[in-house]
């Protein structure tokens, strides 16, 4: 299983202090670094820039959401920051949650898989051919894109129900949870995915996984705030929905938070769940912070 980290909500920071996480964070010689599309910094447009200033480090986002955008300015934002970086992207991207599409961009969020699996249907052929003929209910597409080099990139969907598991396998190239337990990962995520992907003749996907972590000597005052900074999740129906699944009261209980054997056991059921990629979430204070980091990169 390959590590991780997630490098944050963008809001109120600079370009440079994006740049020197990612600097740093390549240093340590973790895989990959992932950032969100939220409310602050545009992350295909950041990633561009990291791209030029970190050399080797893969670069993902998660997750891009794909309401606000055409496929086509999807297609054409992650073919620039491919030819920036050399081919070391992976785009995540993701319907995001009614309340937001609704309440905040005042589009519809009617028919949420058909709205992927057109999406989808426009973005696949224009990383991969550069063109695309497509008619659907939503969303027609009949045009050309000429970003040169063309080098597509791996695009994982944020899937988590049932129906986006089974498109996801059937039409991208993996998947990127949130908020979802090992045991969900493995008797849900995992077969239905890798099942889908079996029936459509396509390689085995991509199983990324990200969780809130943190190893610490005081497992209450973290599970606490756990609790406190990642509230918000515990509300959102389609995570709420997981942390169901995973019989969790609230974000606290899929966080990985211990001391260091209770981490690596942590993460040890994630890999045992068939997850191969994962995001590292820390939180805490900073010598919990800083001990989460050493204990990951120990593990790379």
């Amino acid at each position: 299983m390959r590590i991780g980290i997630f490098g944050g909500d963008t809001a109120g920071r600079s370009f440079d202090d994006v740049v020197e996480q990612a600097r740093s964070i390549e240093a340590d010689g973790f895989d990959s670094y992932s950032l969100p599309q939220i409310f602050g910094l545009d992350a295909l447009s950041v990633l561009t820039v990291v791209a030029r200033e970190v050399p080797r480090i893969a670069l993902e986002t998660g997750v891009v959401p794909t309401y606000s955008r055409h496929p086509a300015t999807m297609a054409e934002q992650a073919l620039t920051v491919q030819a920036a970086s050399g081919g070391r992207l992976v785009l995540g991207i993701g319907l995001s949650h009614q309340i937001v599409i609704e309440n905040m961009f005042g589009l519809s969020f009617d028919k949420p898989v058909r709205h992927m699996r057109e999406y989808l249907s426009v973005l696949m052929p224009l990383l991969h051919d550069g063109k695309v003929s497509f008619k659907g209910e939503t969303i027609s597409t009949e045009m050309s894109i000429g970003v040169e080099p063309r080098i597509p990139c791996p695009v994982y969907v944020a899937a988590l129900g049932t129906q986006m598991l089974k498109l996801t396998g059937t039409l991208a190239d993996g998947t990127v949870t949130w908020m979802t337990g090992p045991a969900t990962l493995a008797a849900h995520t995992v077969p239905v995915l890798n099942a889908a992907a079996a029936a459509a003749g396509r390689p085995a996907p991509a199983i990324v996984a990200s969780l809130p972590i943190c190893v610490t000597n005081d497992v209450d005052a973290a599970r606490e705030r756990a609790n406190r900074e990642f509230q918000v999740y515990g509300f959102l129906p389609s995570y709420r929905a997981m942390l169901d699944r995973e019989g969790a009261a609230g974000p606290a209980d899929v966080a990985i938070v211990g001391d260091e054997k209770t981490v690596r056991d942590g993460l040890g059921r994630l890999a045992d769940a068939g997850v191969t990629d994962f995001f590292a979430s820390i939180y805490g204070e900073r010598d919990d912070r800083a001990a989460t980091r050493a204990l990951l990169q120990s593990m790379l």
